[in-house]
């Protein structure tokens, strides 16, 4: 009898225990989560770290930016802004405007940039990528006129 009451006792102080809902809700976890592709944000502060060539939509080669340049690239909720130093020269670049965005597909559309920058804009303001985004990092892909890959730029949050 005594074991049936410590048994008793054991399962009602860990149903207490277990208990960490104090208002009596009950919580709802979803265990299908892991299955559904998250949406991830481009809001925040980016370095571009690198870069790749396809052939037949494959890496064929790719090459780190750290010794080229240093590149980053702002988004907020709508707005673009990026900007590039050359190592080796004093030239300016860079590019501000407003941008859209899906989980496989990036639009910006550039309003004013640096001198070179501006040259550019008068010919082609609307820039369209293909995308590949997870939490810290982001492939922004040029697309041939078929689709397929051509070059990425490849970046990594860093704010």
């Amino acid at each position: 009898m005594k074991a049936k009451f410590l048994l008793l006792g054991m399962v009602f102080l860990l149903a207490i225990a277990c208990k960490d809902n104090p208002n009596g809700r009950e919580k709802t976890i979803d265990v299908g989560s892991e299955t559904t592709e998250k949406n991830h944000t481009l809001k925040g502060t980016w370095e571009l770290v690198g870069f790749y060539n396809y052939k037949d939509n494959v890496v064929v080669d790719s090459f780190s930016n750290n010794t080229i340049s240093k590149q980053v690239k702002m988004y907020t909720d709508s707005k673009v802004m990026w900007c590039k130093l050359f190592k080796t020269d004093s030239i300016e670049f860079f590019g501000y405007g407003s941008y859209k965005n899906d989980n496989e597909s990036l639009t910006e559309v550039l309003d004013f940039g640096s001198a070179f920058m501006n040259e550019v804009i008068k010919e082609k303001q609307e820039f369209n990528f293909a995308l590949e985004i997870s939490e810290d990092r982001f492939e922004q892909i040029e697309l041939d006129e078929d689709g397929n890959k051509i070059y990425s730029e490849n970046y990594e949050r860093i704010e």
